[in-house]
């Protein structure tokens, strides 16, 4: 079969399009022909070396498609069953062995790909309104490059539970998008003094919640933008990695909280994977779910798809179809 593999961590070019064995189940596993894998930043990270791992190897966590093969001990599983995943390496491939607990039904009425492209990013934008910070009615959130592919389903979560959206943007392009999808209020982040301009549309107080996904560019103008005792939410780091910071700077600006969370700690049961996937599921074939993939690419250009996530010019979603 064909797979993208990294023998070295670099850009985008060293993605190389390989011929490798098929994959066979171990015990829990399932074998699964892809019908599209999710491009991530986690799979940027991954090839530039940013987050270390054994080389040569594939590459992309996400996808989703039809099992073709089962383990032994799976009995929740059988050849012909569509599912979906957010934690299997190596899913820039035709196929793949998937942890059998890791993986969830996809449902008639959700195709492949959008279920594909609701595993990282929307189960993300999920745990962040339900879990990290339980959105209600009477909060308030700032929500970084909420155009991108979590950030726009972020801000349909969040206006689903009732709070009031801050989105940061870069253009008016992007800005008429995400007041299509229910932001209250469009900060151009990179235009303007960001704690200010907060400050001016919450009366001075500030927000209950940033969730900022930016890191490096971002970090010092989301806590400023935290009204007293809020939480600081860094859950990615598209311009860098935020330098070590004193945590008295916490009490400085009103003893604020942050958290680095991952999805990984947040479908840490087959439970609560299905459960997460399962309430984005039913909102899809309610169609009370806006999922966009903003391009689908050949597998055999995935060094363009990263290079178009790491530009900065994407809106949603982006998909490799083996």
């Amino acid at each position: 079969m064909r797979a993208i593999r990294i023998e070295a961590n670099g850009g985008p070019e060293v993605l190389e399009l390989q011929d490798i064995d098929d994959p066979t189940p171990a015990p829990g596993e399932v074998v699964v022909e892809v019908a599209a894998a999710g491009v991530n930043f986690i799979d940027t990270y991954q090839r530039s070396g940013a987050y270390p791992g054994e080389l040569p190897a594939g590459l992309g966590m996400e996808g989703a498609g039809t099992v073709t093969a089962v383990g032994a001990a799976v009995t929740d599983r059988s050849v012909g069953d569509r599912v979906a995943w957010a934690s299997s390496r190596g899913s820039y491939a035709e196929r793949v062995a998937v942890q059998a607990d890791g993986c969830v039904s996809v449902p008639d009425g959700v195709e492949p790909d959008i279920a594909a492209a609701l595993m990282l990013q929307g189960m993300t934008a999920h745990y962040l309104t339900q879990s990290t910070y339980k959105l209600g009615r009477d909060d308030t959130a700032l929500v970084f490059a909420a155009a991108g592919g979590v950030g726009r389903l972020l801000v349909q979560l969040a206006k689903r539970r009732g709070a009031r959206v801050l989105a940061c943007t870069s253009t008016e392009e992007k800005a008429a998008e995400v007041r299509r999808l229910g932001a209250d209020e469009i900060v151009f982040y990179r235009d303007v003094d960001v704690p200010e301009t907060v400050r001016g549309l919450t009366d001075g107080i500030g927000v209950d919640v940033v969730y900022d996904s930016v890191g490096q560019a971002t970090f010092e103008a989301s806590l400023a933008s935290l009204k007293p005792r809020g939480l600081m939410v860094l859950y990615g780091a598209s311009s860098g990695p935020v330098p070590p910071v004193d945590l008295q700077v916490l009490n400085q600006h009103g003893s604020l909280y942050a958290t680095r969370p991952s999805l990984f700690h947040y479908v840490a049961t087959p439970d609560e994977l299905s459960w997460r996937a399962g309430a984005l599921f039913d909102l899809v074939k309610a169609e009370q779910l806006d999922v966009l993939v903003h391009e689908r690419y050949p597998l055999a250009d995935a060094g363009r798809a990263h290079a178009d996530l790491e530009s900065g010019t994407t809106s949603g979603k982006l998909l490799l179809i083996p």
